[in-house]
């Protein structure tokens, strides 16, 4: 495991290295809480934990700085557990192996954690240094934000007391953020319901392979393939063969782009090379239809030894599932008509899993249009009621509106000018921020959103770029001095 030594800043880089020794995926925080509250301990601070793990620190304006308005640092605790299917982690129990590439962080086969262990970091970072200059802080560390903003939702009043927020969970140095999307989840689900498996049928594992995937916001517009409409038209070229199918698992997170899937079917024996002839048709189709953004796309067909129990779904469930599959919209519905290269409006197919008891599928649609995510979950919600599906929708969460008038905004954009001699761009984000949940929990506070530079979040391809936090945590200290 990289150490992260001689990295600037040093203590962003030694926390980072840090937290990530400890597992901290979403709905497993308390570890990673309790270590900030030693840490808040060790330096002499103020702090406290709600009844879902969220924490608050305070630290006191340095000297001089006693007048300054007080401000809340924000960042989430936990981040998502994705891998490769050939790495052995474990992400409840198992440190994250960081490797350093260049100028780039990431982790050997698994999500780095960097969204938003670089918040985490940073915020740990400035409760030991003595040396900065700044006013009231107080440093926000939220639980679950990846899958259910629990932590977001359950804020109290009084919790937090600042009237300005610098949430630091964006991607992209040079850029401030201060408008994101809504989301919700719709999902659905079929008893499942079984055939007994006629002779002379072989069983086969198809999988979908070697996709790039990523967060379903932020890489929605990229193009890339989903690994749950490729295995859809796979085995809806095989269906006419009389293949049928005994289960089907795909994507493991709403908020992810699935990058792998795969279904064990069952093929007649005397079909077989028709079955491989069409998957290798149909793989250079679409091969050629995202070779530019999913270069690395592979469909394999394996014989099992084992058998599959004698169960294949009816071919009725077959016919609902694979017509489901291809009916679902996925990627970009709209683009903004105010916000140029903005995605306004998309939805993200994510998840299929079979189990002893149902088949189901989980969508989850994002929109900084109330209307327009009603509509769109309307249309997933129409196209399950339609496959004799149950539907489930969440409340989901709610946007934050962008308001370009805001007073810290404006110091923001004068501190990072003066720093980097350029204008940071203004921009607001297709992908869910707790400052929406938070915006509505303490009305009139005012938020801005910016970090380092991260890529590939939300897959084992998440990087960050070690230059970028240099610059954003110089940004961070100088709009702490420059707040009055």
């Amino acid at each position: 495991m990289a150490d992260l030594i001689g990295l600037k800043p040093e203590l962003v880089w030694k926390y980072f290295a840090e937290i990530s020794k400890i597992p901290r995926c979403s709905k497993n925080e308390k570890k990673i809480s309790d270590y900030v509250l030693e840490t808040a301990k060790k330096f002499g601070l103020e702090a406290k934990r709600d009844k879902v793990l969220n924490v608050v620190v305070k630290k006191p304006a340095t000297k001089g700085y006693e007048r300054m308005p007080s401000v809340c640092l924000q960042g989430h605790l936990d981040m998502v557990g994705e891998k490769n299917t050939d790495t052995v982690h474990d992400f409840n129990k198992d440190p994250i192996e960081l490797v350093q590439k260049g100028n780039i962080i990431t982790a050997k086969g698994t999500t780095l954690g960097a969204d938003n262990g670089i918040a985490v970091a940073t915020n740990l970072a400035v409760m030991e240094d003595r040396s900065l200059e700044h006013g009231p802080l107080e440093l926000l560390f939220t639980i679950d934000e990846e899958t259910g903003l629990t932590g977001a939702n359950n804020l109290q009043p009084g919790f937090v007391e600042s009237k300005i927020l610098l949430n630091l969970d964006s991607e992209e140095e040079g850029y401030i953020y201060v408008g994101c999307s809504g989301g919700r989840t719709t999902s659905a689900s079929w008893k499942t319901a079984y055939d007994i498996l006629p002779p002379k049928y072989a069983p086969v594992l198809v999988k979908v392979k070697g996709l790039k995937g990523g967060h379903s916001g932020l890489e929605i517009d990229k193009g890339r393939g989903n690994a749950l409409k490729i295995l859809g038209r796979i085995l809806a070229a095989l269906d006419p063969l009389g293949v049928r199918i005994a289960s089907i698992d795909g994507g493991n997170k709403s908020n992810a782009i699935p990058r792998e899937a795969s279904a064990q079917i069952c093929v007649p024996i005397k079909k077989m090379n028709e079955a491989d002839a069409a998957a290798s048709q149909y793989l250079s189709i679409i091969r050629e239809e995202i070779s530019n953004v999913d270069p690395d796309l592979n469909v394999v067909l394996e014989e099992v030894k084992a058998k599959i129990k004698g169960k294949v779904f009816k071919k009725s469930l077959q016919k609902k599932v694979l017509q489901t599959l291809s009916a679902l919209p996925h990627g970009v519905i709209k683009m903004s008509a105010d916000i140029p290269g903005l995605v306004e409006t998309s939805t993200n197919l994510a998840i299929i899993k079979t189990s002893a008891a149902k088949v189901e599928i989980i969508t989850s649609q994002r929109s900084s249009v109330a209307s327009e995510i009603d509509e769109i979950v309307r249309t997933a919600a129409s196209i399950f009621e339609l496959a004799g599906a149950d539907v489930e929708i969440t409340e989901g969460y709610p946007g934050w509106k962008p308001n370009l008038d805001s007073p810290v905004l404006k110091i923001a954009r004068e501190t990072y000018e003066s720093l980097y001699g350029k204008a940071p761009e203004v921009k607001a984000i297709h992908a869910g921020l707790e400052c929406g949940i938070i915006g509505e929990k303490y009305p009139g506070i005012d938020m801005i959103s910016f970090g380092p530079t991260l890529e590939g979040v939300h897959s084992p391809d998440e990087k960050i770029y070690i230059d970028t936090v240099e610059k954003f945590w110089n940004f961070l200290l100088a709009i702490l001095r420059n707040i009055k």
